[in-house]
């Protein structure tokens, strides 16, 4: 069979079916034009899943109707003025999308540029182009997509029901309008309106949290902290969620280049590194970042779709994104989610009280009516924000007792600790300084109670906060041994009669074969014979831990993590193991003093308000919020 040209109709269709796969890579092709030209409003109109019906209208720059002619052309673009495919400086750069939109639909275009005493208007039809035409249109452009894939049936049998592709258009267009705060987008599909966001105002990162807000929820609005960071022309700045927002899955991890939404496994790696202290394994975190960096340093020509990109110096993105999180999750303190305070009054549903005052008033009558309170997570919205503050940081930075005295020692357990003098309260019986000021005004408030030998009750100048006494050491002793390894090593402390352990045989070898790495962790162990350990040294900040069970459990999680790593490079595993035996265990009597000392101590230490496996260290009640389930408000 003879080599044959194939004709440019045939052409045009095979470049549709790489870069329009689904109505939506229509829609953000189409999208990425109108950004380019300079719009500030981007009104999106689609029928049946953008099947039959896709109309974008935006008051761009326009065109003029030799442009129109030209940009329906394969490989015409106003967006290469250098014709270097590595300095793309825009969203669209292929000239790709007009032709191949309109080689398997029917395509209108219709544009006016500033200025221009009138509109022109331009079909394509299954890749047959037309003249331009006088039309009516202010300032701008509006595309008009009709029957997509009709000229390729085949097509159609792929895509999935009206309502899939429609989500999958408003997904594409919320990432668009969280890299462009300054553009104000409405989306409009089968006699529904989908979204509605008007061009956020203020600086670059404000604005960007009101527009995360809008889309992502008012709870990531109010759980979210700054990252702004900036490495050999490289910067990086978004909001990322607090630890204790977290979801099943990375569905809301939005991640921009250059303004340009991506899924790359670079930056999600990082990420996950990031937030490797703080979630549990199969938890994702809330958050929005955006990279930019010299066009040069990324190509964003590797995929049809552009939507992976291939950076220059891959450990300088990826060490940035990592320093740069950490220290932002550092930074927010001792914070929690307020989510964790709302999912506990969503729990206290008045169903159940309502069934409970059922039983007690028995024959003497009905109980009464519940009151008209539904889960605040669902109903209040918005609303409760004005409710619920941003968190304890807040009020953490204002805190000030400069001359306040050292705090008491938690039984040994504690003594390794001393919380910044901003955060010191005055020692347990001794008479208060005239100008410090009472216990209540900590951010964690005074402790008033422990429930169960396990959990603290604290009163706060706004409410009441429970902390899990367990959760919240376990955290401030996992800090404190990073802290002591990043100093040259964990202190130790000899037991005056060394420990023996018995083991399976592989077990023993294995921990034997790590002993140097556990002398600097603090825990000194030797070989006694098969299958047993002697045990010399504990971490002294482990205090009376009990060694059997700590060695047993680091047995097994030498195990699960195998000698391709060294416990450094796993060291949160190994520290989280040792930080959970040496930690105040719930069940545990504490006094007044031992419990107002670990409120400090967790007002003073970073990532306090989640334990080492993720789970919230403490709830924070507001009174306003307690008073609504008492029908007090």
């Amino acid at each position: 069979m003879p080599i044959r040209m194939l004709p440019d109709t045939l052409v045009n269709r095979i470049a549709a079916g790489e870069v329009i796969e689904r109505p939506a890579a229509a829609v953000k092709e189409l999208v990425e034009n109108a950004i380019d030209a300079g719009a500030t409003r981007i009104d999106v109109v689609v029928r049946d899943g953008g099947k039959t019906l896709i109309t974008i209208t935006d008051d761009g720059c326009g065109m003029g109707p030799d442009e129109l002619a030209l940009a329906v052309e394969r490989h015409a673009t106003s967006k290469l003025p250098s014709d270097d495919l590595l300095d793309i400086r825009s969203l669209g750069f292929r000239g790709e999308a007009l032709p191949s939109i309109g080689a398997v639909s029917r395509l209108t275009l219709t544009s006016r540029p500033r200025g221009a005493d009138s509109a022109w208007a331009l079909t394509v039809d299954a890749g047959l182009k037309g003249a331009p035409q006088p039309a009516a249109l202010a300032q701008g452009t509006r595309v008009e997509v009709r029957d997509l894939f009709a000229a390729v049936p085949a097509r159609l049998k792929f895509l999935k029901a009206a309502r899939t592709e429609f989500d999958h258009i408003a997904d594409c267009i919320e990432r668009l309008a969280m890299a462009h705060p300054n553009v104000a987008f409405t989306l409009d599909g089968d006699n529904r309106s989908a979204l509605r966001l008007s061009a956020a105002q203020g600086d670059l990162l404000d604005a960007r949290l009101t527009r995360l807000g809008a889309l992502m929820g008012r709870d990531f609005q109010d759980n979210a902290v700054p990252v702004q960071a900036a490495r050999e022309g490289v910067t990086l700045a978004g909001w990322i969620g607090l630890p204790t927002l977290h979801r099943p899955t990375a569905r809301h991890q939005h991640l921009f280049v250059n303004g340009r939404p991506v899924r790359d496994k670079l930056m999600v790696g990082a990420v996950r590194a990031a937030y490797a202290d703080f979630l549990p394994r199969d938890r994702h975190p809330m958050l929005a970042l955006f990279l930019d960096l010299d066009p040069q340093e990324v190509d964003v020509n590797v995929h049809p779709a552009k939507a992976e990109v291939r950076f220059r110096d891959q450990g300088l993105v990826r060490g940035l994104i990592v320093g740069a999180l950490k220290h932002a999750l550092a930074e927010a303190g001792h914070r929690a989610s307020t989510t964790v305070g709302l999912a506990t009054l969503g729990a206290l549903r008045p169903e159940a009280a309502e069934d409970i005052g059922g039983a007690i008033g028995g024959a003497a009558g009905p109980a009464p009516s519940p009151l008209p309170y539904r889960n605040p997570v669902q109903s209040w919205g918005g609303s409760y924000g004005s409710v619920v503050p941003r968190g304890l940081a807040d009020r953490a930075a204002a805190f000030q007792a400069p001359h306040a005295a050292p705090l008491p020692p938690l039984q040994g357990r504690l003594a390794g600790w001393q919380a910044a003098p901003a955060a010191r309260p005055p020692e347990y019986g001794a008479p208060a300084a005239a100008h410090a000021p009472p216990l209540e005004t900590h951010p964690l408030g005074a402790a008033r109670a422990q429930l169960h030998n396990t959990y603290i009750v604290a009163q706060t100048a706004e409410g009441i906060v429970i902390v899990d006494q367990h959760a919240a050491h376990e955290r401030l002793v996992y800090e404190r041994m990073k802290i002591a390894l990043l100093e040259g090593g964990v202190k130790r402390q000899a037991l005056l009669i060394p420990e023996l352990v018995e083991l399976d045989e592989p077990s023993a070898n294995r921990l034997l074969g790590r002993a140097a790495e556990l002398a600097e962790l603090g825990l000194v162990v030797e070989g006694f014979g098969p299958g047993c350990v002697l045990v010399r040294e504990v971490p002294a900040l482990l205090g009376q831990s009990d060694v059997k069970s700590l060695v047993r459990d680091l047995a097994e999680e030498l195990a699960e993590l195998g000698d391709a790593l060294s416990l450094k490079e796993k060291l949160e595993d190994v520290c989280g193991t040792m930080a959970c035996h040496g930690s105040v265990r719930a069940g545990r009597s504490l006094s007044v003093e031992e419990m107002n000392a670990l409120l400090r101590q967790m007002e003073a230490t970073p990532h306090s308000g989640q334990c080492n496996h993720g789970r919230p260290t403490y709830v924070e009640l507001k009174l306003a919020d307690i008073e609504r389930l008492f029908g007090r408000r």
